[in-house]
């Protein structure tokens, strides 16, 4: 049976303009609490990230889940008041705090001062993060570059592989696949204040280079297509072409997903968030290469052929006015 992606387009365009709507807005409400459109971690705002765990092996240490208020209370005694606290680990036994760069004296009279309010930490659990502030805009500035000029190597490859209107479509493509990924991160970082890192850039990076080649993979069928039938209709070749790669997208990005998503429950705390931006980008990528990048370039060459046509007529008609 022939999948036709071109008659549902519409529907295909408002999943995607509603998804992206939806990532905008988290981003503004973002931006308004927080200053920035995702929650940023040390990594690009510098300060010092304390990550403790009650020591479970001390009797009555884990009775209760830790309270984010005595933590609150603990940090503003410190006079630590712009801190981000947030209870993290099994049965919430453990905190993580963000704060300003902090001294190792500073430090330890924290962690003292937590260990008589809310119990005994266990060492081996402990994590003590701190990041200057100039390392942290040298990686986001560096990151921004990094992705501006994949974008641009992008446009140069296809405009010279295909055509321009191949590569601003696939930009196009490539954005949705972004925007809506760090979308999903705005949110997440709004409501389960999950913080974006020097990796989660390198996961964007790797989704536009992952989107990229299932698009790439459409398009040299659509122009096989084309060579073969240049007479026919482009919503048919867009058709035709997407079918005909239709069982290897899935396949791959399956095969894909089931790595990521093993690396997204097994690979530890480090990798979680780096696994879940590469499963929303990959899937969202072989959705725009699949149902984005085709249509719209069929879209678009429709309406050049009916303005090439417009203008033809017109042509023709002011040259039959004058031999009159």
């Amino acid at each position: 049976m022939k999948f036709s992606v071109i008659k549902q387009r519409g529907l295909w365009w408002t999943i995607s303009a509603t998804l992206m709507i939806i990532g905008i807005v988290a981003m503004v409400i973002s931006w308004q609490q927080l200053g920035a459109p995702l929650r940023p971690s040390l990594d690009f705002v510098g300060g010092t990230r304390l990550q403790f765990e009650r020591d479970c092996t001390q009797p009555n240490n884990c009775t209760q889940p830790i309270e984010i208020s005595n933590v609150r209370e603990v940090i503003d005694a410190q006079k630590l008041n712009n801190s981000s606290i947030q209870v993290v680990g099994q049965n919430q036994q453990g905190i993580s705090i963000r704060t300003k760069t902090l001294d190792v004296e500073q430090r330890t009279q924290l962690q003292t001062a937590l260990t008589e309010k809310i119990g005994a930490f266990d060492p081996k659990a402990t994590q003590i993060d701190t990041v200057g502030p100039t390392l942290g805009r040298q990686l986001l500035s560096q990151g921004l570059l990094a992705l501006v000029v994949s974008f641009a190597g992008i446009v140069i490859y296809l405009s010279v592989r295909f055509q321009v209107d191949y590569a601003v479509i696939a930009i196009i493509a490539l954005f949705h696949d972004v925007l809506i990924t760090v979308g999903v991160f705005s949110i997440l970082g709004l409501v389960a204040g999950i913080e974006v890192d020097s990796l989660f850039v390198v996961a964007i990076l790797t989704i536009t280079g992952f989107s990229v080649t299932d698009t790439v993979v459409i398009y040299d069928r659509i122009r096989e297509i084309l060579n073969l039938h240049p007479n026919d209709r482009i919503d048919k070749v867009v058709d035709d072409a997407i079918n005909q790669t239709l069982t290897r997208s899935i396949n791959t990005t399956f095969t894909v997903l089931l790595t990521l998503f093993s690396l997204f429950l097994f690979g530890g705390e480090t990798l979680r968030n780096f696994s879940l931006a590469l499963i929303i980008g990959f899937t969202m990528g072989a959705y725009s290469s699949i149902f984005i990048a085709g249509s719209l370039l069929a879209w678009w060459r429709e309406r050049r052929e009916k303005s090439q046509v417009v203008g033809a007529e017109s042509i023709d008609t002011s040259a039959s006015s004058q031999d009159s």
